[in-house]
């Protein structure tokens, strides 16, 4: 049962209200006995003093022996309350009078006897110096005992001691009822809090049970689906709209690797066509010259080269994806990367009478991995190369530019469309169209840029093409001085 989310948090919710209903419980009840108590003392004292006035007021009017009991008869008579008992006592301790003797004001809600006054509790609160309400001004008698309030009267110079009794039975009544309502209301409460809590919750995660049922839904052969979004405010709306977000880049990593693998199928298989097919053609004729013969060996050859160098990128694609490419950083100077690179790339531009040139600044001092630098600038001079028609000239620039440096490889090619430029560092991709190749001549598989791409990326760099119109192209290499391979 308490799988479910909605159960966990009604059970919370009843708790912690359960707990918090139980507290305020206990303090309005101790605030409320404390109330009560405070307030019968106080009616105790007012009492007390009411007494002692229609006493000092009566005592004047009685003469006699009797002149100080008579005065309190008669202060008692005007005086009388249901349950409350006043006692005059002597100097002695000693009971000169109580209301007990007197007749009834109504009838009693308990039985209250004179024995109470030779109870121990009572003893003591005669005896007592102090005034008013001590520690120990509870006496027992009736149902739930009696309050005791003391005052001093004077009369004649002698000094008589005052005791009122109020009983707590009322007082003891209206706290029990306070106590049952509580026990009866909290349970109802929490009943009640515990079904809405559950509903609540049921209509709070409706939208997560509905987002997991159209979850389980999903899968590569449809992920185009997306969740239903009912408010995009909220929580739960975030978190949908947070998941569409994950489908969006899965379903293109999905879309990047089925073109690339379709991609890389489609690359594989010419090189592999070639090869089987040079192949069977020389092992279908037994009178090949010697001429023809090496003639096949010399396109197994390229081909086999090609292949290799396409499973060569393929791989170091897939470990740079991984992360699993290390890095083997070393201090350089980018200057002389560069013009070595410069120097290995003229046997290419010369097959094709196309002039290399360069601008190069001295001192250019780099933390990075060397052959990975090489082989990101050799794949751009040879990209420039391949699309840079006979008789061209191709130029390469090095140099400082704040706290970057800046490579730059300009051809005099025909240019990339503007609607393709976007897509020059996809795996794969060739502007065929505006970059045609002669016949003849075997191409690169369209790793060469994304290979790029990569190990610029890797020491916080990037790559750009910054320039790129019937002219020529410009791809430019952004590297921090400060780059960390």
């Amino acid at each position: 049962m308490l799988d479910s989310v909605r159960a966990r948090l009604t059970v919370w919710y009843s708790l912690v209200l359960g707990l918090v209903l139980v507290l305020v419980a206990v303090l309005t009840y101790i605030v409320y006995q404390r109330n009560i108590s405070q307030r019968t003392d106080a009616n105790l004292a007012e009492m007390a003093d009411a007494f002692a006035t229609t006493f000092n007021t009566e005592l004047p009017d009685q003469i006699g022996e009797n002149q100080i009991k008579e005065a309190a008869r008669e202060s008692m008579q005007e005086h009388r309350f249901r349950d409350t008992i006043f006692v005059v006592l002597d100097s002695g301790g000693d009971v000169l009078i109580s209301s007990l003797e007197l007749p009834k004001a109504g009838p009693p809600r308990e039985h209250i006897t004179a024995d109470i006054f030779s109870s121990p509790e009572f003893r003591e609160v005669a005896a007592s110096q102090r005034m008013g309400i001590t520690e120990r001004s509870r006496v027992p008698g009736g149902r739930d005992g009696l309050r005791a309030y003391t005052q001093m009267l004077s009369a004649g110079g002698r000094y008589y001691k005052l005791v009122l009794l109020q009983s707590l039975h009322a007082q003891q009544e209206t706290m029990e009822d306070i106590g049952e309502t509580f026990l009866l209301v909290i349970p109802i409460a929490l009943l009640l809090a515990a079904v809405g809590g559950y509903f609540l919750a049921r209509k709070s995660l409706a939208p997560v049970a509905e987002m997991a049922s159209q979850a389980r839904g999903m899968g590569a052969a449809n992920l185009r689906a997306r969740l239903a979004v009912a408010n995009q405010r909220d929580e739960l709306g975030q978190l949908a709209l947070s998941f569409n977000e994950l489908l969006d880049r899965l379903e293109e990593s999905f879309e990047r690797q089925k073109r690339f693998i379709a991609d890389a199928s489609h690359e594989l298989r010419t090189p592999v066509a070639i090869l089987r097919g040079e192949t069977e053609v020389t092992l279908s004729r037994a009178d090949r010259s010697p001429e023809e013969y090496r003639e096949t060996l010399n396109i197994l050859r390229d081909e086999s080269q090609r292949l290799a160098r396409i499973i060569e990128d393929l791989f170091t694609l897939t470990r740079a994806d991984a992360g699993e490419y290390p890095l083997t950083a070393g201090d350089l100077y980018l200057d002389e990367l560069a013009a070595d690179v410069l120097r290995r790339a003229r046997s290419l531009a010369q097959a094709k009478n196309i002039t290399l040139s360069s601008s190069i600044a001295a001192e250019l001092p780099l933390r990075a991995d060397e052959a990975l630098l090489r082989r990101m600038l050799l794949n751009l001079l040879d990209n420039a190369i391949k699309y840079t028609a006979d008789g061209g000239a191709i130029r390469l620039e090095c140099r400082r530019v704040g706290e970057e440096y800046k490579v730059s490889v300009t051809d005099t090619g025909e240019g990339i469309p503007a609607e393709m430029q976007q897509r020059v560092f996809e795996r794969f991709f060739r502007a065929d169209k505006a970059r045609s190749r002669k016949d003849g001549e075997h191409g690169g598989a369209g790793l060469g840029l994304s290979i790029a791409r990569w190990i610029a990326e890797a020491h916080q760099g990037r790559v750009e093409l910054t320039r790129s119109d019937a002219s020529g192209s410009t791809f430019t290499v952004v590297l921090p001085v400060t780059a960390k391979a």
